[in-house]
Parts: C-alpha cells; structure tokens; sequence
C-alpha cells in the first residue's frame, strides 16, 4: 500500500498587526500618499522657513572666523548693517552661503514695491517693497499653527460635550442640544470679527476664539456615535460589572467613537487656515509686520 504524497509547506506568513494593514490600505489610495505629501511639505516649509528664506547669510566666513547668522550669530562689526548688506562688506578671502531666498519676510525696499515676479522676486513685492515669497514661507508656520491648534481646541470641547450629551441623555442631552443650536445659530465669522475687535491683536487670540466657535459640529457627530456605541454589548457588561462612568467613556465608547471627529477635524483645519488668512487680509489677523497667508 503506497504512502500518500507529502504536502508541500511553503514559508509560515506572519499575522500582519493593525497598523500595517492600515498601511498597505493606505499607501495603495494614490490621492491619500498625494495629499499627506503636500502636508509633509508644508510641515517642512514651515518648520525650515528660516533655512528657506532669510536676509542673513546660512553660514559664512569673515576674518578668518566661521559665523552662523541664521541663529543671531554676528561679528561685532556687522551686526549694524542691514540685513541683505552683508556681502559688501565681505574680503577676498570671506564667503557666505545664502538662503535660496535671500530675502526676509519684513525686509523691505519702498524703491521696489508692487515689483512684478522677477529673477530677484520670484513672486515680486508688495506695496512695501517686501519679498511675497519670503512672506509666504514664514505665513506657513501662522497660519498652520493656527489651523492646528484652533481645531484642537475645538476638537477637546466638541469630544468632551457631544460625549456627555450622548452618554447621559436625558435633560443634559436636552441642555446640551439647545447649547449647540444658539451656538450655530451666530454667524460665526462676524462672531470673530466682534471678539477679536474687543481684545488686542494677539496669535493667540486669534486661535482660541477659532476654537471656542467651532466646536459644534464635531459635539453633534460625537454624540450621534455615542448614542449608537452606548447600547452595544461590551458597553452594556462593563455597566454590568460596575465600571465607572467616566472608565466606560474614555476607555471604551469615544476610541470607538472618534473617526467621524477626525475626518471633521482634517476638514477645520483648512477651515480654520482661510478663516486666519480672511481676518488677516481684513486686517484683524496678526500684528504687523508679522507674514501670514492673509
């Protein structure tokens, strides 16, 4: 009696984790690699905005001496020259390594201004004389900064209400849904506008009352998740066995209840960026000379 054949084993595959099967979902959406991409470039531009565009030298040779003036390191004999100056100033045997815009976001030229885009001024000058280019790099880190924080600011308290609202139900359910209606029934930019018209012009400022009044729609999608995420069954044995409230909300309901917050919140960002840049541009922004995208 002949033996069956033997089966063939090839290589035991690994079980993939969560996260890399997020990955390989992810990197195969060519508009998702596309978009967090230009996201990574604006991070960049934001955070070297100084190594981009500068009216100090990178690094340079003077006297025998190596300098960093990007970070305020200066020879004694120059640090009353303006910026942009320093290269008359330079021997033979000195050198310097400039920014590839060698231009700062407040150094102006009035002889120059309103210039059209040029080899010096690749976007051309404003009705001061200052690099437009130079400006946007810098704008970058504002306008980011408050895109970012004004939607986690908005992002704590919607969680926090809509989570309440939609775990307790009830009269506070009922308070709470009244609260975000009068909220959504003020006309939000000119809310801003009068609020930031009361206080002195402040970054800061600017980014709370951004937060304070965008906040409804992400409490409206929280709690309509809660509400669902409440009544399934590992929520209803964790009451069962006598787990506190606030355990059950933060531990088991809001990580289950998050994603609609999250994609909201990608959608404020951008929000939050043209409500900063309108302001500016109405000139409620940040305070002069200081660039912003507005």
């Amino acid at each position: 009696m002949s033996e069956p054949p033997a089966m063939e084993t090839g290589p035991i595959e690994e079980p993939r984790g969560y996260w890399h099967r997020v990955y390989s979902q992810f990197r195969r959406d060519r508009m998702a690699v596309l978009g967090i991409a230009l996201i990574a470039v604006l991070g960049a531009t934001a955070l070297f905005a100084d190594v981009l565009a500068s009216a100090h030298p990178l690094v340079m040779r003077y006297q025998g001496a190596l300098y960093a003036p990007i970070v305020g390191e200066l020879p004694e004999e120059l640090r009353a020259i303006a910026p942009g100056e320093i290269p008359a100033h330079l021997g033979e045997d000195d050198w310097a390594l400039w920014a590839p815009i060698p231009y700062g976001p407040t150094q102006h030229d009035l002889e120059r201004r309103l210039e059209p885009p040029s080899a010096d001024h690749w976007l051309g000058t404003d009705d001061r004389g200052r690099d437009l280019l130079s400006r946007m790099v810098h704008g970058s880190r504002i306008s980011l900064s408050v895109g970012f924080v004004s939607v986690g600011i908005a992002l704590i308290i919607g969680v926090m209400i809509g989570a309440a609202a939609g775990y307790y139900g009830g009269k506070v359910d009922v308070v709470i849904s009244r609260l975000i209606e009068v909220v959504i029934c003020f006309p939000t930019f000119f809310l801003i506008l009068a609020v930031i018209a009361l206080l002195p012009p402040s970054m800061m400022i600017i980014m709370v009352v951004i937060g304070l009044t965008s906040w409804t729609g992400i409490a409206r999608l929280i709690r309509a998740e809660v509400l669902k995420v409440r009544t399934m069954d590992y929520v209803q044995a964790a009451r069962s066995l006598g787990v506190a409230n606030s355990r059950i909300i933060f531990r088991h309901i809001l990580p289950n209840s998050l994603a609609p917050a999250m994609v909201s919140a990608t959608f404020g960002i951008a929000a939050a960026i043209l409500v900063e840049s309108s302001l500016a541009f109405l000139g409620f922004g940040v305070p002069p000379p200081t660039a912003s995208w507005g």
